[in-house]
């Protein structure tokens, strides 16, 4: 007689975070039908109570806290291990933050539609399970979970024109390298014969001194699974979409999809490369090592110094997270030499948390800047900030200091991680290059300052409702606290390993 499992059969307590997301969200979906529409902030208010529970509940765990068992769950597809948990805690973080943001953006912008937070959160559990993929069909229906609910979050101010344009690029570049993915995924179920990660690992064992016509497939299906899932973190050259759709998309959206995609793109590489391919084909190096740094090196050069030309805020935001994609694939690259891939994990995930606080705050300031019209967010409309309004003039300095990676802020703890992963692989010339790279990236960083506090002018901001001063604080406090005491960050990565159970 069949018998229906139980929570215990399927160690589903160790998945808790994403299962009360999910509840939450569709309870959330249906009753937002019921509220009116003059009263949708009551939606905001909902969604941001079930992302906290899910969050609490993600730390806990985190930090120790025995909820479930660590290891496979749901028929050995779902992997709940510390790295599991740190995304999670990065991907809700998010999510909570991006919320506060966009309390207010709608409501002035008139665009009262409570099911952008039911979307905001189907997003996130999407990068959630990502990180937590052991099976290559669940990254890919993960990815999709990650991507269409952006696609359609992009075009939330429509009737603009830039909004639907942005939602449109997203979309179609967005399908074309999903079926990338997806060709990838099936040559290297076509070599291996498997799904699961571990499967491909054992495979490739065999693969690498068997047949060349097997080898040749594996590493065409790595390849395209490095296309796919380089589209979604915006690494050159599978970056142009992005500059033009965080320049359209409402700056919430774009703010909280800055962050939450490449948490769920990079969760899934590192999961795919370091624990599904760490066959050594010559003095301890991965193959597909040297392919992720010469992307890595494109992505520093082009960002950076594309990033420089740029007069328009957002749009240079836009250049300046390629250009951290760029600091963290080398973090994927130190994962290719033998027996850093747990260290590179670590440090990915410590620059992922660093840079959660201090990019979704530099949004939530010119969510402050920004106008009904999408006016108001060039670099010269920030002159003479520290005048007409001082403490955003602060937090903003705060961002541009972390993002440049100035010690005393989070970006410097994520920078050093990342460089001393890359060293002890022996990826020297890609650390200089990323330090360099860093002096580049400090002089349109340092330019924002310099407008705020040497140059005259009268900006006119918004009006910083509750929300979006809580927002800028909690960024601005999570910037210098995970600066100056880095303990936390070290503390939650410790445990971080990407080998997933055998």
């Amino acid at each position: 007689m069949f018998e229906v499992p139980v929570f215990d059969d399927l160690n589903a307590w160790a998945a808790l975070p994403i299962i009360l997301l999910a509840l939450g969200t569709s309870i959330l979906l249906v009753a937002d039908l019921f509220i009116p529409e003059d009263r949708k902030r009551l939606t905001a208010s909902l969604a941001l109570g079930g992302v906290t529970v899910s969050l609490v509940v993600a730390m806990l765990q985190a930090l120790g806290v025995e909820i479930g068992e660590q290891g496979a769950a749901f028929a050995d597809m779902f992997i709940a291990d510390q790295f599991t948990y740190v995304v999670n805690v990065i991907a809700l973080s998010s999510a909570f933050i991006g919320i506060l943001v966009s309390y207010d953006y709608f409501e002035r912008a008139e665009v009262k539609r409570g099911e952008y937070y039911s979307l905001l959160l189907f997003s996130t559990m999407g990068a959630m399970l990502m990180g937590a993929s052991r099976n290559l069909v669940m990254i890919f229906v993960a990815l999709e979970l990650l991507s269409i609910p952006l696609y359609l979050l992009s075009a939330f101010r429509k009737p603009i024109a830039a909004s639907e344009e942005s939602a449109l690029k997203y979309f179609l570049l967005g399908a074309f390298s999903s079926g990338f993915l997806v060709y990838g995924i099936t040559l290297l179920y076509g070599a291996t014969g498997t799904f699961d990660i571990d499967g491909i690992w054992t495979a490739a064992v065999e693969i690498i001194d068997g047949e060349i016509s097997r080898q040749f497939t594996l590493i065409a299906g790595f390849g395209l699974v490095i296309v796919g899932l380089g589209f979604k973190v915006g690494a050159v050259p599978f970056h142009g979409w992005q500059p033009d759709v965080y320049q359209g998309a409402p700056t919430p959206v774009t703010a909280f999809m800055s962050v939450t995609a490449k948490t769920g793109g990079f969760a899934a590489m590192l999961r795919v490369l370091v624990a599904g391919i760490p066959v050594v084909v010559a003095e301890d190096i991965a193959m597909w090592q040297d392919t992720i740094q010469v992307i890595a090196l494109l992505t520093l050069v082009l960002g950076n110094f594309v990033a420089i030309m740029q007069d328009e805020l957002k749009r240079m935001l836009a250049y300046s997270s390629i250009a951290h994609a760029g600091y963290l694939l080398i973090a994927v690259a130190a994962g290719g030499t033998e027996g850093i891939g747990d260290q590179a994990a670590q440090s990915a995930l410590i620059y992922l948390l660093a840079y959660t606080f201090t990019n979704i705050g530099a949004f939530a300031v010119v969510v402050a800047m920004e106008h009904v019209d999408y006016s108001g967010t060039k670099l010269n409309d920030l002159k003479g900030l520290s005048n007409t309004n001082p403490m955003l003039a602060a937090v903003m300095a705060l961002f541009m200091f972390s993002l440049t990676g100035i010690p005393g802020t989070a970006g410097f703890v994520g920078k050093w991680f990342v460089f001393k992963a890359a060293i002890d692989a022996d990826l020297v010339l890609l650390a200089v290059v990323g330090v360099l790279t860093s002096v580049v990236s400090a002089f349109y960083y340092l330019r924002v300052v310099v407008n705020m506090y040497m140059e005259p002018g009268t900006p006119e901001t918004q009006p910083e409702t509750p929300s979006l001063r809580w927002a800028l604080g909690i960024t601005a406090a999570g910037t210098l606290i995970l600066g100056i005491l880095p303990y936390f960050m070290t503390e939650l990565a410790e445990g971080v390993t990407v080998a997933l159970i055998r």
